[in-house]
């Protein structure tokens, strides 16, 4: 009897033994910031040694799930997602750094940041608040090596990734492509990125329509599912406090709806973990170890996870890591998929990566920085082509949905709270790609206490950008304070009008030099102080050369770079000036970072070789940073020189720069010398100056508030907007 017992139980055990184990699938939804739980459930899957057949994931959940099922391990991912700069990757901008000079120009403007888009003459809007540019990279970055896998069966682990129709809203199923483009696809969260094109239709986010792809996975051909939900409470009317936080609530009223339908068809067979994240916001990504652990206690803690066990062989990352290749693809040729105004050779002359090299994927990064800076193109990425033994960098370019014209508007005010205030009012236009080459014309238009009208017409010779010409016309009115013994003598209104050419050259994206030629016509007549004081009138003729450099990864508020402006000049009588005289300027500044902090230290001079008027030619100074204490433009001299150290501090650091305020305070030292040539002999010798500031970092640009004060006895408050330093 016992023999026949124990017969039996062998059979039974044999029998299990033989049986074919269930298959598993992993569901992830999406969720933002909160998704990075799904880094903690899958080290918990290792941890415990339970395998994945096929993950269907949405949203932040085919981000991690892509990146699982690509050949990522989990300890893998959770380095990634602690290391990576979310700010920068969350935001369109390229790094300062890899922009083309000629865009950096733009910045020295007082425009604000945002622009208004033309396309064919009419103001044209995005889709969305952002591009997703900079995600779109990072994804095309980590996914490089999956570029020749089609058919997402054929990844380590079999993967699909939901998106939404926005036109028809229902959901579209990515078992198929190009892995980067079907995730971005995926997050494209409505309003904050932009919609993708894929195949002629617009995809949003797949939390719209399957927030919980649990039937999905189930269509995989899997017996039982894990179902990770992540997905955010609502908040009540006193969290609404920002348009992210009404973002998440509106995104998080839309999916409950398909999430609970999804979850109605989970069976005894199946798990459920909803890892607990408390008030964690889908933008929370400073509490990213935070979540990662709440994911990995969810399944560490529920007791049903037990039955999901395989006593066979370990599981870390499916044994994938193996997948990925440890060195890059050789690069056997470049070509370009480009839709922008410009020509491809334009494109291609941004792309570093030498043919018959390892695919050099840090350059690469930097250069699809260069193309997007541009302003050309709404989208640019790239992918490997892997195709009858060769490697082909296909690098795709989509022109602007909203055109490539912009329009910006600006406001400068300056008051120092004793009657001293003046304001600026400008605008810009910018029309790009007027041919192939990349020709713009650009027109500035200023009133206020300082009136400006120039346009310039910019030409690139090469397809590098590298040579251009640029004739321009420009005109101007400003005032400039005489001072005699630090007492304002008289005041004139200087205006001068004039046309001239540019032959030049840039230096990569960090500089340009300029060969000019000029001729002006002019004017200065008093404007406050003696009526019977003289006017002048004067002819100008210029030949100079200039430098600039520019490496700042901020002009604001920089915290990395360093930046230069050297230019000579002289005006000569044989080309139709009234008087010879040159003048000659050196401005420099080099910025340092340590964590929150910040310091500039610059250098500056100018010389003037004659005794010309000052009323005529000389160097505007005075306010914060440029001899503090004096009014704002209240310091005219023909000669000057100046040493000067900046620190400043960042009160508030955010993830989303896009819509906060980062406010910052600091001080400024200041130690120089201002004097003139001529028979008055204005000079007011080597003395200190220093300022105590508090700014902000506006979308109408930087705003200050400062106290500056000097060893000649001037104070002053200031309230500035615009730029500074």
């Amino acid at each position: 009897m016992l023999k026949r017992a124990l017969l039996l139980l062998l059979l039974t055990l044999s029998s299990w033994a033989c049986a074919e184990p269930l298959r598993t699938g992993l569901v992830l939804s999406g969720g933002g910031a909160r998704g990075l739980a799904h880094i903690g459930v899958l080290k918990q899957l290792e941890a415990m040694n339970i395998p994945i057949d096929a993950i269907a994931g949405t949203s932040m959940g085919a981000v991690i799930g892509g990146l699982y099922a690509a050949g990522y391990s989990a300890e893998e991912l959770e380095k990634i997602a602690l290391d990576l700069d979310w700010q920068n990757t969350l935001a369109d901008a390229p790094l300062r750094e890899d922009i083309p000079f000629r865009r950096k120009q733009d910045d020295r403007d007082f425009l604000v940041k945002q622009r208004l888009s033309f396309d064919h003459g009419k103001l044209s809007f995005p889709l969305g608040l952002l591009q997703g540019q900079n995600l779109g990279l990072q994804l095309e970055s980590l996914l490089v090596h999956t570029n020749e896998i089609d058919d997402f069966n054929r990844l380590p682990i079999p993967f699909r990734a939901v998106a939404t129709d926005i036109a028809s809203g229902e959901a579209v199923i990515f078992d198929h492509g190009h892995l980067p483009l079907a995730i971005r696809a995926s997050l494209a969260l409505p309003g904050f990125f932009s919609p993708v094109e894929v195949d002629g239709r617009l995809l949003v986010d797949g939390v719209l329509s399957k927030n919980l792809p649990i039937d999905v996975a189930r269509a995989m051909g899997v017996d039982r599912v894990i179902v990770v939900d992540i997905g955010t409470p609502l908040k009540s009317t006193q969290e609404l406090k920002s348009v992210l936080d009404i973002m998440d609530q509106t995104t998080t009223l839309l999916t409950r709806a398909n999430s609970e339908k999804q979850l109605a068809t989970l069976g005894p067979q199946d798990l459920l973990l909803q890892p607990q994240l408390g008030d964690m916001g889908f933008n929370s990504f400073e509490r990213s170890a935070e979540a990662i652990e709440a994911g990995a206690a969810s399944l560490r803690t529920s007791h049903q996870a037990l039955s999901f066990i395989n006593p066979g062989e370990p599981v870390s990352g499916g044994n994938l890591a193996s997948a990925r290749p440890q060195r890059q693809a050789i690069i056997d040729a470049i070509e370009v998929d480009n839709s922008g105004k410009v020509a491809d050779e334009v494109v291609l002359a941004m792309i570093r990566q030498e043919v018959g090299e390892p695919l050099n994927l840090a350059r690469l990064q930097t250069d699809m920085g260069t193309v997007y800076g541009t302003d050309y193109f709404s989208r640019v990425t790239y992918e490997v082509v892997h195709e009858d033994g060769h490697n082909t960098l296909l690098i795709h370019t989509a022109g602007r949905r909203t055109g490539t014209d912009y329009l910006r508007l600006g406001l400068n005010l300056v008051d120092d709270f004793e009657g001293g205030s003046q304001y600026n009012i400008g605008a810009s236009f910018r029309v790009n790609g007027l041919n192939p080459l990349g020709a713009e014309w650009l027109t500035r238009l200023q009133v206020g206490a300082h009136q400006i009208l120039y346009s310039e017409f910019y030409q690139p010779l090469d397809y590098g950008s590298r040579y251009f010409i640029a004739p321009f016309v420009d005109g101007e009115s400003r005032n400039v304070e005489v001072l005699q013994d630090d007492i304002p003598v008289v005041d004139y209104r200087q205006r001068r009008y004039g046309t001239g050419i540019n032959l030049g050259r840039q230096i990569a994206n960090t500089g340009e030099v300029r060969f000019g030629l000029s001729r002006y016509w002019g004017q200065s007549k008093v404007r406050v102080g003696d009526p019977e004081s003289p006017s002048i009138n004067f002819e100008e003729a210029f030949y100079g050369i200039e430098f600039n450099r520019d490496t700042l990864d901020n002009v604001n508020f920089p915290h990395s770079g360093d930046e230069a402006n050297i230019s000579w000049r002289q005006s000569e009588p044989d080309l139709g000036a009234d008087e010879r005289y040159q003048q000659f300027e050196i401005k420099a500044n080099k910025a340092f970072g340590f964590g929150l902090n910040s310091m500039q230290l610059g250098a500056f001079i100018g010389r003037t070789d004659s005794d010309v008027n000052v009323a005529q030619s000389s160097f505007i100074l005075g306010g914060p940073g440029l001899f503090s204490g004096y009014r704002q433009d209240g310091l005219a001299g023909q000669n000057y020189q100046l040493g000067r150290m900046v620190y400043y501090r960042r009160l508030n650091p955010s993830y989303f720069d896009i819509l906060s305020l980062p406010l910052y305070v600091g001080t400024s030292l200041e130690y120089g010398r201002v004097y003139n040539r001529d028979e008055e002999g204005f000079d007011t010798g080597y003395f200190g100056a220093g300022s105590l500031l508090l700014g902000m970092d506006t979308l109408l640009g930087p705003l200050f508030f400062g106290l500056g004060a000097n060893e000649e006895g001037q104070e002053a408050f200031y309230m500035k907007l615009g730029q500074t330093f």
